[in-house]
């Protein structure tokens, strides 16, 4: 746009350049015509431009000198223009019906016409073929040119782009990683020194920050949970000691049993904080092994299918083909232990689990899906975040730590955790991580 602008504006100052100087030729002709006629008469006059109608070579002047009646007396023309515009000043532009193109196109003229001693009209004007010609060949230059330019433009635009989806698609595919809990990873410099390499610079140096800030608040918990939980086991140790002391008095071992219960609960929060510790920090894979998913849900059916029997619930399991991954077979099963558990839980009584894994060529899943009250769409996100626990949650047993766990180990094992409505009820799917634009993933492990 701006080219063509610039290219305008060139056509249209050429354009002008030739017509103000047309106009300048034919105003200094006049003048000295009518210095001559005002000098030596008519006959002076009749005998300049009788000599000047003579063609020449190279000459596009127009000489007319007519009557009142505009009646030709000595001219180079064929007669007054008839189809002349007449614009102030006395100027004229009209068309040379004897002078044509290649094209048989008639070229214009421009003159300006002046009343010699309110006897005589004298018409001076010169042929525009020079000035079409101009126009026809500037109009292709810049034509042309603008074609180059576009061309040029859309060329240096895609190399532009390519070199940019380069450097740009680097510290998205890093910022993605990051995302997914990689905050190790930094974005790489070309060493140019440009731009891109400063904003890697100073995104680095803004992620040193943030991962320092949170190792340091991750740090401050585990070392809280780790020397709490020795004194704590002390302490229920010595309750429990006490439990026989107070045997056979019933209130009193009452409030023993509910001491001993509540310590219970803080060990069982304290051991499930440093085990996600332990799994964050480690990420290691050294261990892992080849590990049927069916076999583990088999046993998860056989291990909890008393429970959800006392509860008067129905346990639905749908295998497919085997399905092989490496993993940690103890904390794969810990994570879907946890995922059943939770669906249990929530379950009221003579409500529906199903289990079910499904495998497609390579892709593969695994849902547990239930009736019960489900989890908000707006806390997807949130449920995985550690103490995080729904209003209607915080009356029931639990510390908001279930699923921070499975999270963790989810996340260690490189598969994605998903949750979406069973109406009623929740659906979990655990994958493996699918091949997709990540703005097109639902709430998935790696964007939490």
């Amino acid at each position: 746009m701006s080219v063509s602008i610039i290219l305008g504006f060139v056509y249209w100052s050429t354009i002008v350049y030739k017509t103000n100087q047309t106009d300048v030729d034919i105003n200094a002709e006049i003048q000295e015509l009518t210095d001559i006629y005002e000098r030596k008469g008519y006959p002076g006059l009749v005998t300049i431009l009788s000599e000047r109608v003579q063609p020449r070579p190279g000459d596009s002047t127009l000489y007319l000198l007519a009557d009142y009646q505009f009646q030709p007396l000595v001219s180079n023309m064929t007669g007054w223009p008839r189809m002349a515009v007449d614009r102030k000043g006395g100027w004229l532009d009209f068309r040379l019906g004897h002078v044509q193109d290649d094209n048989d196109r008639e070229f214009s003229a421009r003159a300006r016409a002046v009343l010699l001693g309110n006897r005589y009209n004298l018409l001076i004007g010169q042929g525009m073929e020079d000035l079409t010609t101009l126009k026809a060949l500037v109009g292709r230059a810049l034509f042309w040119g603008l074609l180059l330019t576009i061309a040029l433009g859309i060329i240096g635009g895609l190399m532009m782009r390519r070199t940019l989806s380069s450097r740009l698609g680097a510290i998205n595919q890093t910022s993605r990683k990051i995302m997914q809990g990689d905050l190790r990873r930094r974005i790489a410099t070309s060493g140019t020194g440009d731009e891109f390499d400063e904003l890697a610079i100073n995104l680095n140096s803004m992620l040193d920050q943030i991962e320092h800030g949170m190792e340091g608040v991750r740090r401050v918990s585990d070392n809280i949970a780790h020397d709490l939980k020795t004194p704590l086991a002390r302490l229920k140790n010595r309750v429990e000691e006490l439990k026989f002391r107070v045997a056979g008095r019933n209130e009193e071992e009452l409030a023993v049993d509910q001491i001993i219960h509540e310590a219970d609960g803080l060990l069982a929060t304290f051991n499930a904080l440093l085990r996600i510790a332990r799994i964050e920090y480690s990420e290691q894979r050294k261990g892992f092994k080849s590990v049927d998913l069916n076999s583990i849900l088999y046993d998860l059916q056989e291990l909890y299918e008393p429970l959800i029997e006392e509860k008067g619930q129905t346990l639905q399991v749908e295998i497919s083909q085997s399905m092989e991954i490496s993993a940690d077979r103890d904390m794969l099963f810990q994570a879907f232990a946890n995922l059943l558990d939770n669906a249990i839980k929530y379950t009221p009584e003579n409500g529906a689990i199903t289990i079910r894994s499904v495998k497609e060529g390579v892709n593969w899943y695994v849902e547990i899906a239930d009736n019960g009250p489900g989890i908000p769409e707006e806390a997807h996100e949130k449920v995985v975040l550690r103490f995080y626990r729904l209003d209607q949650s915080r009356t029931t047993p639990g510390s908001g730590l279930g699923l921070a766990l499975v999270f963790a180990v989810l996340k260690l094992h490189k598969l994605d955790l998903s949750f979406s409505d069973n109406k009623p009820g929740l659906r979990v799917r655990v994958s493996a991580k699918p091949i997709e634009p990540e703005e097109k993933r639902k709430v998935k492990l790696g964007r939490i």
